[in-house]
């Protein structure tokens, strides 16, 4: 079967009636976590594992995996589109892709073109959802035809090079990066040892030998985090919501935007693929390159249009490229699509070389749904403009209990333990003074995931080469890594010492 022929099943599997309505759902939910300022999509699809695990209940295993996927990645694409709502209408990004969003998305909110931005920012981001799902279908099976031949040191070596990514380029300080990288490494060390048996660091309490729950850990620090940051602190929006008048873009709004559309769209995509690079970054650099092509770049910052489109299809673009490492690897290469991995793994689906052969169903009906999806945004997005707009003004009251009510059932319905409870509050609390203090959480959250697949690969490596460390150099494609894995974390620190301001937080 040619890849055609797979995507013409895969779409058979997308248009059956429950996948239409968990594409829907998602999409849906999506958007609404990407309006919602400081949720995010990767509390948001954190947040919907346990639920569309009670959902899918009824189902076959494979079939049930397949319409919770469908769902899950619905709601990360559709808090891309989401996140700018609050950037344009209150300079308050719904999530960190969205930050460059602010810079003229508010400023034309305030010249009273809001709708034209949001009506821009929905068809770019269509548009490069398009793009990158094209680039995905094209480029998946090859890329995992040719990770059939990696062995435990080249796996080894890749995802190191994917916890350095996120490590060299997530908060402030590469140091509190690292740290954080470290903290998620060394939990993911709690339990019993599957080569040996032993239990490691559970300190004889028989509710540690499985190991922490990945999903307790996400929903504590990401949406408790945020909870207890309102609290604390005693955030308050007082401000206005711009009004909005007209929704479709003039010919002219939409000729100054198609280039940029389409250029960011092939950036974004490429950056997508990168381990670590993601939607934040993708979003910086597509802002930079289309005000050094802009004839007027002194408009940026004051509501040029293009400023708009870049950036939102750009990021777009990078989250349909970020599920190529996941899904030809199993290489997760941000937080949101690490917690998507554990989704798979929940099912006991390993995403990785072998998925397109042993889950077609899986793999290509969850591509074929991101077509829909994107429909369905495009079409849901443009009259629900002023609908979304009215979740800005949500009081806080009604919010964090509802937030507070869905992290606590859900973890409960996974776990059924009062430990669990403890545990998410406990994180809670940590997520919020971490951040509090510029701590990344991505690269906890991602070496949380690759940690025990980092070691597993490392020992089976060792197993091969009888304990020649060597393995690691002599083998081509890991000592290539191991390379790109030092050059990452290197040259931002060289960059430093020479003055230059190297500045990227990419949560998403």
């Amino acid at each position: 079967m040619g890849t055609i022929d797979y995507l013409l099943n895969g779409f058979l599997v997308a248009f059956q009636w429950h996948n239409i309505l968990f594409a829907l759902l998602g999409v849906i939910i999506g958007t609404a976590v990407g309006v919602l300022p400081g949720i995010g999509p990767m509390s948001g699809v954190a947040l919907l594992i346990p639920i569309t695990a009670t959902l899918t209940s009824g189902l076959p295993v494979e079939m049930a995996a397949t319409s919770s996927i469908i769902l899950l990645a619905g709601v990360y694409y559709g808090a891309m589109y989401g996140g700018s709502t609050t950037s344009i209408l209150l300079n308050t990004p719904g999530e960190s892709s969205s930050v460059v969003t602010t810079l003229d998305g508010y400023q034309m909110a305030r010249q009273g073109r809001a709708g034209a931005a949001l009506a821009i920012s929905a068809i770019g981001s269509f548009v490069a959802g398009i793009v990158s799902l094209i680039g995905l279908v094209l480029l998946a099976q090859p890329l995992s035809k040719i990770a059939i031949d990696f062995g435990p040191a080249d796996y080894f070596s890749l995802m190191l090079l994917g916890l350095a990514a996120v490590s060299g380029l997530a908060g402030k300080s590469v140091t509190k990066a690292l740290i954080m990288t470290v903290v998620g490494l060394m939990l993911g060390t709690i339990g019993i040892d599957a080569v040996s048996g032993i239990a490691r660091f559970t300190y004889d309490s028989p509710i540690l030998f499985s190991g922490i729950e990945f999903l307790t850990i996400a929903v504590g620090l990401f949406a408790l985090g945020e909870v207890f940051k309102t609290i604390f602190e005693k955030e308050t929006h007082d401000e206005p919501v711009a009004k909005i008048t007209r929704i479709l873009p003039t010919k002219s709004d939409l000729k100054q935007s198609a280039g940029p559309i389409g250029r960011s769209s092939i950036l974004g995509f490429f950056l997508g693929v990168l381990p670590g690079a993601g939607a934040t970054l993708a979003s910086f650099f597509s802002y930079i390159s289309e005000k050094k092509l802009s004839k007027d770049p002194d408009s940026f910052g004051k509501g040029n249009i293009a400023g708009v489109a870049g950036p939102e299809s750009a990021n777009n673009a990078a989250s349909g490229g970020a599920m190529i490492p996941l899904l030809t690897l199993g290489i997760p290469g941000s937080g949101t699509t690490a917690i998507l991995m554990g989704a798979f793994i929940m099912y006991n689906i390993q995403p990785g070389p072998l998925l397109f052969e042993e889950h077609p169903q899986v793999a290509w009906g969850l591509i074929a749904s991101m077509f829909l999806g994107n429909l369905m945004l495009l079409i849901l997005n443009m009259p629900m403009v002023r609908i979304f707009a009215k979740i800005i003004e949500t009081p806080k009251k009604y919010l964090l209990p509802l937030i507070i009510a869905i992290s606590v059932f859900g973890v409960y319905a996974v776990q059924y333990t009062t430990f669990d409870l403890l545990l998410l509050i406990g994180c809670g609390v940590f997520g919020y003074l971490l951040a509090k203090h510029d701590y990344p959480l991505a690269p906890l959250v991602l070496a949380l995931v690759l940690g025990p697949m980092i070691e597993n690969n490392m020992r089976r490596a060792l197993t091969i080469s009888n304990g020649d460390f060597s393995i690691f150099i002599t083998n081509p494609l890991s000592l290539t890594f191991l390379i790109v894995t030092l050059l990452w974390l290197v040259v931002p620190l060289i960059l430093r010492m020479r003055g230059k301001n190297v500045i990227i937080s990419e949560e998403a």
